[in-house]
């Protein structure tokens, strides 16, 4: 899923700047590593942000009405960790890329089908190249690998206190990662894909099983 977060800058400030978060519209729209489809397609539609007031990180905890504030941040960080982890790190020419297509109220598949008609500028077929090429556009995560990645980058965090800080946030299974996402959803701060359902995130593991007696290992291991 492609993200675009959209306002409240409590919401932007806890997020972890390093997971590639670019500031876009003076700091109110920033566009995640994981800008591609499938679950990490979830991509505001620009057109309806103008329109509306931003949406804050209450509006989130307020609408979905399970998880507090903290649990919202640790999704949104961590679909940038699952995405450089399926795809790899995120370059500059993506982020050229992904610029060129919020202000062109455009989405992967355009630029695709753009590229293949020849219709794009000089410029952007430039930085396609530099991204490997047309074909690794694509950053598709889809919410099995979002689930994976979430555990993992909670690990990271936390190592073995991770199921029980998880917990704290009343998240207890993975169709929390989805009400979550879906409730970005629901708010224009992400957009879904016509495929992609809150069915994807149901019984992607046990958090026992994937949290506990998991040997954690040092960043130089």
């Amino acid at each position: 899923m492609a993200v675009v977060v959209v306002g409240d800058p409590v919401l932007l400030r806890r997020m972890d700047k390093s997971r590639s978060l670019f500031a876009l519209a003076c700091g109110m729209v920033w566009l995640g590593v994981s800008c591609c489809r499938g679950v990490a397609r979830f991509v505001g539609d620009v057109s309806r942000m103008v329109d509306q007031p931003p949406k804050t990180l209450k509006d989130l905890v307020d609408h979905v009405g399970r998880y507090p504030e903290d649990a919202f941040v640790f999704v949104r960080e961590g679909l940038g960790h699952a995405a450089e982890h399926v795809h790899g790190p995120e370059t500059e020419a993506h982020r050229h890329l992904q610029h060129f297509l919020l202000r062109n109220n455009l989405d992967w598949p355009d630029l695709i089908s753009q590229y293949h008609s020849g219709s794009l500028p000089e410029e952007i077929l430039d930085a396609i190249d530099e991204a490997g090429g047309v074909d690794k556009l694509d950053r598709h995560i889809n919410g099995r690998d979002l689930c994976w990645g979430l555990r993992d980058y909670a690990l990271t965090r936390w190592g073995m206190m991770a199921r029980v800080v998880l917990e704290s946030w009343n998240v207890r299974e993975t169709t929390d990662f989805g009400r979550i996402v879906f409730g970005f959803i629901d708010l224009d701060m992400m957009r879904r894909q016509d495929d992609d359902r809150l069915e994807d995130f149901a019984e992607v593991y046990s958090f026992r099983e994937a949290f506990d007696g998991v040997e954690i290992f040092g960043k130089d291991d």
